[in-house]
């Protein structure tokens, strides 16, 4: 990786890390979590039936919600092949039918690996979402993996 790309991570991770630069509103709609649930193959009424009295969002649900942007507007460009690396959820507090939720995004974490397909360079943007009454329900991370071009610098041969 060019010493000049690995400023700009360590430049990057000083400047954007688990600084906010995005807020978004959800509202959680009971037809749309059954949906999802089905969707995923669960079964269980507690997330497939909204007159369930114990109704609520299934664990992953908040993977389907999206920021605006998942990097800063003027977050340094990397050289490479961006990949999506997959997503994280971590509930918090059941997300119920009604609820509006807020989705707060940052750049949580910039770091690199080398692998037998070379050098990547990994970013992780986290959007961390409150209910209405201000309770942490969630935190949904996405993985952006950027891997290096090997012609750049024969790491391919």
């Amino acid at each position: 990786m060019a010493e000049s790309q690995m400023d700009d991570i360590e430049g990057a991770r000083q400047r954007f890390l688990n600084h906010p630069f995005e807020s978004k509103s959800f509202e959680v709609v009971a037809d749309k979590l059954a949906q999802y649930a089905a969707a995923c193959g669960e079964t269980h009424p507690r997330y497939t039936d909204p007159s369930h009295e114990d109704f609520q969002a299934t664990p992953t649900w908040c993977s389907c919600l999206t920021p605006n942007r998942l990097i800063p507007k003027d977050f340094p460009k990397f050289e490479g092949f961006s990949l999506d690396g997959g997503k994280d959820v971590q509930p918090l507090a059941p997300i119920r039918p009604g609820a509006v939720l807020t989705g707060e995004s940052m750049v949580h974490d910039i770091y690199t690996k080398t692998g037998r397909s070379g050098r990547m360079i990994f970013i992780v943007s986290r959007m961390e979402l409150t209910d209405q009454d201000g309770t942490k329900v969630a935190v949904a991370d996405t993985r952006i993996v950027i891997r290096e071009d090997p012609k750049k610098d024969g790491a391919g041969k």
